[in-house]
């Protein structure tokens, strides 16, 4: 291995949605000529590779892929009928990926002596695989926080009882958070804490997905509070490109943006949400008369959860009313597989996005300027919802969170894509937000000051 002066070692968090953002964190940094290790499971690895979108992997010369096997864990499948959308058939494999802590310090003793200083950027869901960096003298732990600053904020906030605050709005937008324990089942919250606790110990600062264009005041109060034993916050967002260029081959364009191609500007509603959650058989019927009702022009991504290993085992077949993809032929397009999200946000002819509110899907959604229809399921996604919907303003909520264990009626889906999609008003907000988080990103923008900043800290 080559002699290096600072050499960073990702480790993300084995699920979809904090693989992608540490996937692109490692393009943003390797940018720096920074040498980049990925650590990770062989089979999440590979997924995270098939599925990132806006760069290629195979391309970054200096981005190394270091995938370990982990004992085999038997993984239920997804069920749709669960009382709670919280994907707990996946929590086989974040146990699984606790065998990872081997195989990182042993990666750490060989780069260690390499290098003037490494690195090491972990999940904050991976702290206790990682807790070896306070065996390295030259090495350097950051935390990894896969929301939204003002989500992150909300945690510690609730956890020291709802204080007031003296910024009064911010307040008042906190308050509408729903408590956490409705979100997350009690055993993987126990995980959760115990990952806090040990990262405390050994944290260096803090890194967040988000911008401070959109995230400034809950940003500082991070850093006012210290937490996770470090008041040092970067707020390095979006990590997801801000910019797509047409595949050089036409051929290989996804069907779906040949079929964009076709609409007019800001005319159709995606409707997607994430790969942890399975919806009921009730529900897609609902949602289904919902779309067609809305008389919307609208791609819906049609997909169960992902199971724990998505290259085995056999996938739900969804079925949906009968008649229903005939009667919606030329203004609407069913997607039963993975589909190009980033792009489809970034069309001109996409107007809106009907969301579960996981963070890579905000983010990408307030990056491209489209406004959302926020319908969140399990763990941060109310929280992130509160954003969009309270404090940048740029969507409205399908239901009340209260409501989270009953089915939600075609009349709601119907009434929320016509509110959604015939507001000037929240589309212009979204538009400009948009323009301003991606301006962030260019020499002199806020975010490129923080990546600047961040880079020059770490090689200092």
């Amino acid at each position: 291995m080559e002699n290096n002066e600072v050499v960073v070692v990702m480790v993300p968090f084995v699920a979809q949605g904090h693989l992608n953002q540490l996937l692109h964190l490692s393009r943003l940094l390797s940018a720096y000529n920074l040498p980049i290790h990925i650590v990770t499971t062989t089979t999440h690895n590979r997924q995270a590779k098939l599925r990132i979108h806006g760069w290629n992997p195979i391309s970054t010369a200096n981005i190394h892929y270091h995938e370990y096997q982990i004992p085999q864990f038997e993984s239920p499948p997804p069920d749709p009928n669960a009382s709670t959308k919280f994907p707990t058939h996946l929590i086989p494999s974040f146990t699984a990926s606790s065998h990872l802590r081997e195989p990182f310090a042993k990666l750490l003793a060989t780069i260690s002596p390499t290098a003037r200083r490494v690195i090491v950027i972990h999940d904050y869901m991976m702290s206790t695989v990682v807790q070896d960096v306070v065996s390295f003298e030259n090495t350097e732990s950051y935390v990894f926080h896969c929301a939204s600053a003002f989500t992150t904020f909300s945690y510690f906030w609730e956890g020291k009882g709802r204080p007031f605050l003296d910024d009064v709005e911010s307040h008042m937008q906190l308050t509408k958070i729903p408590n956490f324990g409705e979100a997350v089942p009690a055993d993987f919250l126990e995980s959760i804490i115990m990952s806090n606790y040990v990262c405390n110990t050994f944290n260096s600062g803090n890194l967040h997905d988000t911008c401070k264009v959109i995230d400034h005041k809950f940003i500082d109060f991070l850093a006012k509070e210290g937490i996770y034993g470090s008041s040092k916050q970067w707020a390095m967002g979006p990590f997801n490109p801000v910019s797509i260029t047409d595949d050089e081959h036409p051929s290989k364009r996804h069907m779906v943006l040949e079929w964009l191609d076709k609409q007019s500007k800001n005319s159709v509603i995606y409707v997607s949400f994430g790969t942890t959650t399975s919806l009921s058989d009730k529900q897609i019927q609902e949602l289904a008369i919902g779309l067609e009702n809305s008389e919307q022009n609208f791609i819906w991504v049609l997909r169960d959860a992902d199971k724990g290993d998505i290259f085995k085992g056999d996938v739900r077949r969804i079925e949906l009313p009968k008649g229903f993809e005939e009667r919606v032929k030329g203004r609407g397009l069913v997607v039963r597989e993975w589909a190009p999200q980033l792009e489809i946000l970034a069309h001109p002819a996409t107007g809106g996005f009907m969301t579960h509110c996981g963070w890579n899907s905000s983010m990408e959604s307030i990056t491209m300027g489209v406004p959302m229809v926020a319908w969140p399921m399990h763990s941060d996604q109310p929280r992130n919802a509160t954003l969009i919907t309270e404090v940048i303003k740029t969507g409205i909520s399908v239901k009340d969170w209260e409501d989270d264990h009953e089915v939600v009626t075609s009349s709601l889906i119907e009434k929320s894509i016509k509110k959604l999609m015939g507001s000037d008003e929240i589309s212009k907000r979204a538009d400009k937000l948009g323009e301003d988080v991606r301006r962030s990103v260019e020499k002199g923008g806020v975010t490129r000051m923080e990546i600047d900043s961040f880079v020059a800290h770490i090689t200092r």
